[in-house]
């Protein structure tokens, strides 16, 4: 079998060959660890970084691919606001103001989520001036010259395909902050209406002239980023009024074209929003957090049945520790894997604590074990 036949069987309760091995990318720091150790090539680390690793770099430790997307388009801001340094401080760190229009504090020396000072989004002045003309619908937001080339290779592709279909409401609090989605919510229900319907509606058309060309993908990636270690940064009730329905309709285009495992990147404690993406065709979470809370599918399981599936849920903390760590680790993940329709994965990125030899140890055990 080839990792598409793979991943198609397990999200099907089918019998397969072997688990793949999946990985969510490196963290910087990583990359440039394992370069100066020795294990990744300059060359190979040119021009790669992030969630964007070298592929055959993680070949060599024995991943098969990494969870993420190959097609889409560009349905956020277009054009996206140009980088501004409004001020540098004495420490090296930056004011800047970035491409989502907020000013946010970034460190000389990490590259962990900046700091973020103030937004440019913050009522309908600023949203009809500087948004609402950066979110219309145009061909130019869409490569096809990548689209037919993929499509010429889809009946002979062995590897997934998977397709970005967007943020409903996780952008938006990008764009405003939590602070200031929270009050918008409260002061002007009808902006807040206006910036979801307006951003939803450009993504679906986005979707809908990507996929009317005839691309086959395999799976659907939704990106959200609004809960953190005690739940979500949104009340429940009013994203799932506001946002189901957005869901819905997209995940029917998705299903029209043959999409059906439909997956959404979330961090945080999401349990009390599972109800809205699943009622609306969501149905693999991704990642599965074993943080502070110890996240795991199998009280999802019990709680949704069969129809909820996951990619994620396995601790890269033990990546810094020794085999014995990672050992236990894959112990772990053994019964869960036996509910069917979960594939693990490092929860995010691999840090630069993680050891070269503990994650080719864990790629060469799950390769054993499953």
């Amino acid at each position: 079998m080839n990792n598409r036949e793979r991943v198609h069987a397990i999200m099907n309760y089918e019998n397969y060959d072997r688990m793949p091995v999946v990985h969510f990318g490196l963290w910087n720091e990583t990359l440039e660890k394992w370069v100066k150790e020795g294990h990744i090539s300059k060359d190979e680390a040119k021009g790669r970084s992030g969630g964007n690793p070298p592929p055959e770099a993680m070949k060599r430790l024995g991943f098969d691919f990494g969870w993420g997307c190959g097609v889409g388009a560009a349905n956020g801001l277009n054009p996206a606001f140009e980088r501004e340094v409004l001020e540098e401080l004495p420490d090296g760190s930056k004011k800047v103001r970035d491409a989502a229009g907020v000013i946010v504090l970034e460190m000389s020396d990490s590259s962990s989520i900046p700091a973020e000072i103030d937004h440019l989004l913050k009522d309908r002045k600023s949203w009809e001036e500087h948004f609402l003309p950066r979110l219309q619908f145009s061909e130019d937001r869409i490569d096809f010259d990548v689209l037919k080339k993929l499509k010429s290779e889809q009946d002979d592709r062995q590897e997934l395909l998977g397709i970005f279909c967007g943020s409903m409401i996780g952008t938006i609090r990008n764009w405003l902050g939590v602070t200031g989605i929270s009050y918008l919510w409260a002061d002007d229900p009808e902006l807040y209406d206006e910036i979801i319907n307006t951003s939803a509606n450009l993504t679906y058309k986005c979707l809908e002239t990507v996929l009317s060309t005839g691309i086959k993908c395999d799976y659907g990636l939704f990106w959200e980023d609004i809960c953190f270690k005690s739940g979500p940064l949104v009340v429940p009730s009013v994203f799932d009024e506001k946002c189901g329905p957005h869901y819905k309709r997209i995940t029917d285009l998705l299903k029209k074209h043959g999409v059906n495992i439909i997956s959404l990147d979330c961090d945080g404690m999401i349990d009390a929003l599972i109800p809205t993406w699943l009622n609306n065709g969501v149905n693999t979470m991704f990642p599965i957090e074993v943080g502070t809370w110890n996240a795991s599918i199998a009280p999802w399981r019990e709680q949704y049945g069969r129809e909820l599936k996951g990619v994620g849920g396995m601790n890269k903390n033990v990546f810094a520790k020794d085999f014995a760590a990672v050992d236990a680790e894959i112990e772990r993940l053994k019964p869960l894997i036996e509910l069917g329709g979960f594939i693990p994965c490092p929860d995010h990125r691999i840090p630069p604590g993680a050891k070269w030899d503990n994650v080719r140890y864990y790629c060469e055990q799950m390769r054993k074990a499953f």
